[in-house]
């Protein structure tokens, strides 16, 4: 390590994108590189990823992050990684890849979560991880190779996620993180594996497949010799393990500041709402859903309800609209449309149609999962018109999003977001009148990497503590509280009562519809 060292190098994972960005000890972002990498399916709901291959995408976005930064080598003072969570990448011997990774994507478990959901057994499952049991997970994932794919456990010595097996590749070490611990095997009280939990998944005959749970603010390994030849890096910087990149990225968004827990809602093609609270204040809901997931801060978690589909809502609606103009000979694109959202959301009567925003094929999984539920608008009559139904689609997203935090216990009293839907002035004030709250906007542009790079400064002593760090990575970025007004409050609170009354009502006819 030289005299400047003077940057941490962050390694996010996602399923499609590899990114590498560089940060000043304080925060800045100095430069990002990112490959695309691919998964693969198949007609049985198999979706797959090469190890192989994400390890060399892995060093190929660190290979152009330093072609972008001057002496990238001999500036990192340390590294972290995250990645997408969920999903089983199984390692053999010599840390070998037993077969491609089943990505979080991959529906084969679906059985056998059915299996396992209607035990006795996922009751008490579900009181120790604080998360509803879905095909997403590895604990469903291995239980049901267990029982189908007998041979790929059999040649297995450890059950990795994204980020352990880069973390492998990177140090050498089999390791998994309390994050990914606590809501998949384990208890999110005491962050460690719980017996309890193997047992209701019938996997306590494969106990040893689980590696061993290091705490990346206080634990680094260095950088071997051979990651850093293929890297272009040095050989001994010191390299954090972080959590997964759902609450990572909501670390580095403001899911607390100041000292004080908050909440962050992703709003993109999936929607994602986390509520940072103390571990004794965590409520469990009676559908068994959503997940409880460790923050790196001692004593504190973050519950966490997800919605299958959030902006592609718009984006069907939209394409709709732009299909029938191109019908008259009009091309207009998608984007095109997007940027009238806004506007048309201006020109629309505040009315009373309630939309439903399930438009997922999937269904949806949050905060009750039914895979048969679709989407639905509600309260049409003659005098509405297109801009209309634009305004029902971003309320309706509104009142999704209120109906997971509702779910998690109580609503927030300030909304953080992120992503690219946070540009849209509709969309965040319908959010603010949903929740009853404030919106903040964290302008952080790499926030898992953000996340998992505070992650490595705690645990190089750059920061005492978490909170310390938070001070100078997190706060600077949150823009002004924008507050709702409280017409605007008074009256998503009166639709969203109808919401609720039509989801509870109208379950029965999605089981119709999706008979063959």
């Amino acid at each position: 390590m030289t005299d400047n060292a003077d940057l941490i190098v962050g390694i996010d994972a996602g399923t499609s994108v590899m990114k590498a960005v560089a940060f000043t000890l304080s925060g800045r972002q100095v430069a990002s590189s990112s490959v695309r990498n691919a998964y693969h399916t198949a007609e049985d709901g198999a979706v797959t990823q090469s190890l192989e291959q994400t390890w060399l995408d892995c060093i190929t976005a660190l290979r152009e992050l330093g072609d972008k930064v001057e002496n990238l080598a001999g500036r990192t003072v340390a590294m972290a990684v995250t990645a997408q969570g969920d999903g089983t990448w199984l390692v053999g011997r010599g840390n070998k890849p037993v077969s491609d990774a089943w990505l979080w994507l991959d529906a084969r478990a679906a059985p056998t979560v059915e299996r396992l959901a209607s035990s006795n057994a996922d009751r008490r499952r579900f009181e120790a991880t604080g998360t509803g049991l879905n095909t997403c997970q590895q604990g469903a994932q291995l239980a049901h190779m267990d029982a189908n794919y007998r041979d790929l456990l059999d040649g297995a010595e450890a059950a990795m996620h994204c980020k352990d097996w880069l973390y492998l590749n990177l140090t050498g070490i089999r390791a998994t993180d309390p994050s990914e611990v606590s809501f998949t095997f384990g208890n999110f009280r005491t962050r460690q594996y719980d017996d309890g939990v193997l047992d209701a998944l019938g996997l306590s005959h494969r106990r040893a497949l689980l590696p061993d749970v290091i705490e990346g603010t206080e634990t680094t390994h260095p950088l071997t010799s051979d990651a850093a030849q293929a890297s272009g890096l040095r050989a001994g910087t010191p390299v954090c393990l972080g959590y997964v990149d759902m609450v990572m990225s909501a670390l580095g968004a403001g899911v607390r500041s100041q000292g004080r827990n908050a909440a962050v809602s992703a709003i993109g093609s999936t929607g994602v709402h986390l509520l940072a609270k103390p571990v004794n204040e965590v409520m469990l809901n009676s559908e068994r859903t959503g997940y409880v997931i460790a923050l790196p801060i001692p004593g504190v978690v973050t519950q966490v309800q997800t919605n299958m589909g959030a902006t592609i809502n718009l984006d069907w609606l939209l394409q709709t609209g732009a299909d029938l103009l191109g019908e008259f000979g009009t091309d207009v694109g998608l984007g095109d449309m997007i940027a009238r959202v806004d506007g048309w959301f201006a020109a629309s009567r505040p009315g009373n149609i309630v939309y439903h925003p399930y438009i997922s094929e999937a269904g949806e999984r949050g905060p009750f999962v039914n895979a048969r539920a679709r989407a639905n608008f509600s309260g049409l009559s003659s005098r509405h018109r297109f801009p209309d139904l634009v305004r029902a689609v971003v309320e309706g997203l509104g009142m999704a999003t209120r109906d997971c935090y509702a779910a998690m216990g109580h609503l927030p009293g300030e909304l953080r977001v992120s992503g690219g839907a946070a540009r849209s002035r509709a969309l965040r004030n319908t959010l603010g009148a949903a929740v009853g709250g404030a919106v903040r906007v964290s302008s952080r542009e790499e926030a898992g990497a953000a996340g998992a790079s505070m992650m490595a400064a705690v645990a190089i002593g750059a920061y005492p503590t978490m909170d310390d760090c938070i001070e100078d990575w997190v706060t600077p970025q949150l823009g002004a509280a924008e507050r709702p007004s409280s017409a605007d409050t008074e009256r998503m609170e009166r639709l969203f009562a109808a919401y609720a009354d039509i989801r509870r009502g109208i379950a029965p006819a999605w089981d119709i519809l999706a008979a063959r």
